[in-house]
């Protein structure tokens, strides 16, 4: 038992905490712009259920271990370039998401809600459900792949991944409410999935991207938006002044 609960086992439980949180970002974000098309009194629970099947999915995963660690291995060769099942899954997924997001973004920016179903009644629960699923296996499986590498003891993935839900579901809302209530936000929030989407089939493809750069971007992106908000608030309007004409 001294051996489970030891000081390196807890530092190992707040840095994958921590790195879980960080990696549930794009999840949260994926589910507030699909909880955005559900009427107002379905999105909480969307939100909810699709939070917990991200870590019902992540503890799965942690307790087939085995599996998980044998989809690294090749399955077949394309142009030199060894394929295997965690490739497939993450460029299925990035494909997935760059269609997702991009669709997206296309009904925002051509109306579609002026032609056809009202805003907040786009979808279906069912459906709804169903994409953050899909998704969810794509981000859990990098999820769980992160944590095997950088903790032991099982019981510090499964603490570590329970933890990370649990604030990813009391910021959730949060999250969503600012993206719904800011378009700009909500386009950056679109862009930032069709990066990660790239980013999942680069690294199904081989060619690595670090998770820090993508970040910063993030972050870099966010902060010259909100400055942008700032300004918009602060800004004047503009007065036209009217030539008079003495007879």
């Amino acid at each position: 038992m001294s051996e489970i609960f030891t000081v390196q086992a807890f530092l190992a439980l707040g840095t994958l905490t921590a790195l879980e949180i960080v990696l549930g970002i794009d999840n949260i974000i994926f589910i507030s712009i699909l909880v955005g098309r559900l009427p107002e009194a379905q999105r909480g629970k969307a939100r909810f259920f699709g939070l917990a099947l991200a870590m019902l999915t992540r503890i799965a995963l942690l307790f087939s271990l085995t599996w998980v660690m044998g989809l690294t291995a090749p399955l077949f060769t394309v142009l030199n370039q060894a394929i295997s099942g965690r490739d497939l899954i993450l460029i299925v997924g990035g494909l997935f998401l760059l269609y997702k997001s991009t669709a997206e973004i296309h009904g925002s920016l051509e109306g579609v809600e002026e032609h056809g179903a009202p805003k907040g009644g786009g979808t279906s629960f069912g459906a709804t459900l169903m994409q953050i699923a899909i998704l969810d296996i794509v981000f859990s499986l990098d999820s769980v792949i992160t944590a095997v590498g950088l903790a032991q003891q099982l019981w510090v993935m499964v603490v570590a991944v329970v933890a990370a839900v649990g604030v990813m579901m009391f910021a959730a809302k949060s999250i969503s409410d600012f993206i719904e209530a800011h378009p700009t936000f909500q386009l950056l929030a679109l862009s930032f999935l069709m990066m990660i989407g790239v980013t999942l089939i680069g690294d199904g493809l081989g060619f690595h991207i670090p998770k820090g750069y993508i970040y910063f971007a993030m972050a870099f992106s966010v902060g010259v938006e909100i400055l942008n908000m700032r300004l918009r608030k602060r800004a004047k309007p503009v007065h036209l002044h009217k030539e008079i004409v003495e007879n």
